[in-house]
């Protein structure tokens, strides 16, 4: 039933259920077999944030040292003080890159 031209009906021919299922929840069954792929990468996205919320940044953190962050980046990271890197992930203008070095740097300097 993943297959675009595949649905509810065509599986319910092939292997009829012992009792009429309604609609709306044939409708649900259906959709969250076809996206179940992106629905799993979703829930993968959502733990990942999760984890970096967990990851402070230090108030004296210095962001003019850390090699790889373009210089707006350092200057609205200065101005903006992350609390954690979730914050900063969220801030305008981060990209995942910018947000790998930064986790790079935060381990560096706290090893």
């Amino acid at each position: 039933m993943k297959r675009a031209e595949l649905g509810y009906p065509t599986v319910e021919r092939l292997a009829p259920a012992p009792e009429p299922v309604a609609p709306p929840v044939a409708r649900q069954v259906e959709i969250e077999i076809k996206y179940e792929g992106y629905i799993n990468k979703q829930m993968k996205e959502i733990e990942k944030f999760k984890h970096l919320e967990k990851i402070r940044i230090p108030d004296e953190f210095d962001y003019e040292t850390v090699h790889g962050l373009s210089n707006e980046l350092k200057s609205k990271l200065g101005a903006v003080r992350p609390a954690c890197l979730g914050q900063a992930a969220r801030m305008d203008g981060m990209t995942p890159a910018a947000l790998s070095v930064l986790m790079v740097a935060l381990k560096a300097r706290c090893s």
